[in-house]
């Protein structure tokens, strides 16, 4: 593969006369994380080696740039998507976006014909750009459950590592779906899709591809993704290790794609954002309220439920990474149409769509294109495709939507240290009573997003909870110690600042997270005002214009609690 050259945001040879706004200000955020130029591309900011010693109190992680990605995207190798793979790495391109994974429905079309002659097509995106990182994925049908991205890392068995697992542990392909048959089958799927985690584990670790991801896709949008699969997923996925080095299945979207979906006037008077616009089935976990099938400000119930499920889960102690994304099919208000089948033709003896036909009139669609509103931000220390999904396994991780900040920089550390801390993902070890400090650096939007709208956060909510280990029910969906501690209000707020947060170490490990929004639609939280009483809310049905309700959040920092 040809040799990996920087955005041109972190290439010095390129003269800030040719960036725009955003440009400029992310090349001023690596300027000031130390990593400009030569830094950077050599991946030499390395991680102290006393940051994974949790016998060492406090704890120190590396200076980090963040490059911004999609890791659900499909093309015409996609049985019911439209674009094609050039159309959307263009798109990609345009909006700003440093990494994209094109994860492609699981098909029979796709396994025999259509991976391979994506591959040849992504080879040569990576040949003739390399400043934009291209992955090749697979969403995968999980048994008895929803949706998965699988990507692996570039290398001679990326595309042979899909199609085989496609064809082995695919609930469509397989037939395991939920309600496909009784309960036994029921087990049986679910343990299949536990082994299907697995095996994708043993291929890392036998060195056949040099590195693999998991994230569960849309996870309550049918309500079918049960706590206690969730967690059966991660646990496979931690691949026999005992801590997130090991792990592949590495979190979940904490928003879903198709966020034009509910655009006044577009979709109807009954469209919710994220096309979450189902009720509980005889398929559904039963134990999910029929709330639970909305979205809150454009997220997952299971993440914008504070003390909800997504808390539930770090609640034990145990990282689960969020990331939000396009999963673009057709956009809004585009004017493509797929083509035609040549007499004779079909997905499945194929692998692939007719390309699209321009028609110059809108046509039906739910979603953005990859970058243009949903935007996940990993912490990396280098560029490159493994960097990426290095900071994705440690949860370097924030995203946001309709472009709300440019930079977010969140480090907790003890009062009595040197350094910057810990940031995003990572563990500072700590004595019961120390006195903490949360370090919130924010760099606010610096031009119009593609709404024509300057983005402004109007504030900065703090999100605690006590850490207590697994949980005795893995069904469990609430945890009752996590809540809103603090809200900045920073409206009107410029440029970059910091915002300096006390803390103190309790008896009990805890973790801290991050959510803020432009302040346009907020209300009590789902567990009621004194959990959250500014969280996101439901948009009335047909009626949820997301750029007037655009969010950030933030994954956790843990900080360990060892005694006086």
């Amino acid at each position: 593969m040809t040799e990996q050259q920087l955005p041109s945001w972190a290439d010095p040879s390129v003269s800030p006369a040719e960036l725009d706004a955003q440009g400029m200000s992310r090349r001023g955020l690596l300027r000031r994380a130390g990593l400009f130029g030569a830094a950077f591309a050599l991946g030499s900011a390395a991680t102290p080696a006393f940051a994974a010693d949790r016998r060492v109190l406090g704890g120190e992680d590396p200076r980090l740039a963040y490059l911004v990605g999609d890791h659900h995207v499909h093309s015409v190798y996609s049985h019911d998507a439209k674009y094609t793979f050039s159309q959307q790495a263009r798109a990609a391109a345009t909006y700003g976006l440093d990494w994209m994974v094109f994860n492609e429905h699981s098909n029979f079309g796709h396994a025999y014909y259509g991976a391979k002659l994506e591959h040849a097509e992504i080879l040569k995106a990576r040949a003739e750009n390399p400043r934009q990182l291209i992955f090749q994925g697979l969403e995968w049908y999980i048994p008895a459950a929803e949706h998965c991205t699988v990507f692996a890392a570039p290398g001679p068995h990326e595309t042979d590592l899909l199609t085989q697992f496609e064809l082995a542990y695919d609930g469509k392909l397989l037939g395991y779906t939920e309600g496909s048959a009784g309960a036994t089958d029921t087990a049986r799927n679910e343990a299949h899709a536990v082994k299907a985690i697995q095996w994708l584990a043993e291929q890392r670790r036998t060195g056949y591809v040099d590195d693999v991801l998991v994230l569960a896709n849309h996870p309550l949008r049918l309500g079918i993704d049960s706590p206690h699969e969730m967690r059966n997923w991660r646990d496979a996925g931690w691949g026999g290790g005992n801590d997130e080095a090991s792990a592949i299945m590495i979190g979940m979207e904490g928003a879903p794609g198709a966020q034009g979906a509910a655009l006044p006037g577009w979709r109807g008077a009954t469209s919710i954002r994220g096309e979450y616009e189902n009720k509980p089935s005889a398929q559904s976990w039963a134990g999910y309220p029929a709330d639970a099938y909305l979205t809150y400000g454009g997220f997952d119930w299971a993440t914008a439920t504070v003390g909800g499920l997504w808390d539930a889960m770090l609640s034990e102690g145990r990282l689960f990474t969020i990331t939000t994304n396009s999963d673009n099919h057709r956009t809004v208000f585009d004017t493509w149409k797929n083509g035609d089948w040549p007499a004779g033709q079909n997905f499945d003896n194929t692998g692939k769509l007719p390309d699209p036909v321009n028609t110059d009139t809108p046509q039906p669609g739910s979603d953005f294109w990859p970058g243009q509103f949903s935007r996940t931000h990993v912490g990396v220390t280098g560029y490159g495709y493994r960097a990426v999904m290095a900071g994705l396994r440690a949860g370097r991780v924030w995203l946001d939507h309709g472009h709300l900040l440019d930079g977010l920089d969140v480090r907790v550390k003890r009062d009595c240290d040197h350094g910057a801390g810990v940031t995003l993902g990572g563990r500072l070890r700590v004595r019961k009573g120390e006195r903490i400090t949360l370090n919130v650096t924010v760099t606010t939007a610096s031009r119009v997003n593609d709404q024509g709208i300057l983005p402004q956060l109007a504030h900065v909510d703090v999100i605690r909870g006590a850490v207590r280990g697994p949980v005795a029910d893995r069904d469990t969906w609430q945890a009752p110690d996590t809540r809103v501690v603090q809200s900045k209000d920073v409206s009107g707020r410029k440029g970059t600042y910091t915002l300096r947060i006390p803390l103190t170490a309790g008896d009990e490990s805890f973790y801290v997270r991050l959510r803020g929004s432009d302040g346009k639609r907020n209300g009590t939280g789902y567990l009621g005002a004194a959990v959250d009483p500014r969280g996101p809310v439901p948009h009335e049905p047909g009626n949820g214009d997301p750029w007037a309700d655009t969010w950030f959040y933030s994954n956790p920092v843990f900080v360990d609690v060892v005694g006086s």
